[in-house]
């Protein structure tokens, strides 16, 4: 089964978090860390990370803590768990996996990054600001979403 780290998905709530808090001008992750009960420390990394990629601003001083750099409509899912977790990929055979002894005979690579293609579209089309709208908003672009994608084996 295909499934987001715990990171990933911590990194995602933090930033629709922010998305949700538009006219604070920094949050710290304790602040987010205690609105969801995410572990304080992990949480901190997951924010560090995001900010060394250039997702976030980190604020420094008694005040400080974080805030987006660009608007959450820029933001995809795709952009954060990429920043968290590296390449997405369904099945071990990515596009580096020339080392495969069967690559010669092998019918399902191409099928399976169709599949990886189409999942990374999905998550590329959602951005940080779609997860911060009420759920009825959200319930109609998740029905569009699947419209948008066709997965063909």
């Amino acid at each position: 089964m295909l499934r987001l780290t715990k990171k990933a998905d911590y990194g995602l709530m933090a930033l629709k978090f922010l998305a949700e808090h538009p006219d604070a001008t920094s949050l710290s992750a304790r602040d987010i860390a205690e609105a969801y009960h995410i572990p304080p420390q992990l949480l901190a990394k997951i924010l560090q990370r995001l900010a060394k990629v250039g997702i976030l601003q980190s604020h420094a001083g008694m005040s400080g803590g974080y805030s987006l750099l660009k608007n959450p409509r820029e933001i995809s899912a795709f952009e954060v768990i990429h920043a968290i977790d590296g390449p997405l990929f369904i099945t071990s055979c990515g596009p580096s996996a020339s080392a495969c002894d069967l690559t010669a005979s092998c019918t399902i690579k191409e099928p399976l990054a169709r599949v990886n293609d189409s999942i990374s579209g999905l998550l590329r089309s959602i951005s940080i600001a779609d997860l911060a709208e009420p759920a009825a908003d959200a319930a109609v672009r998740t029905r569009r979403n699947a419209d948008l994608v066709t997965i063909q084996l």
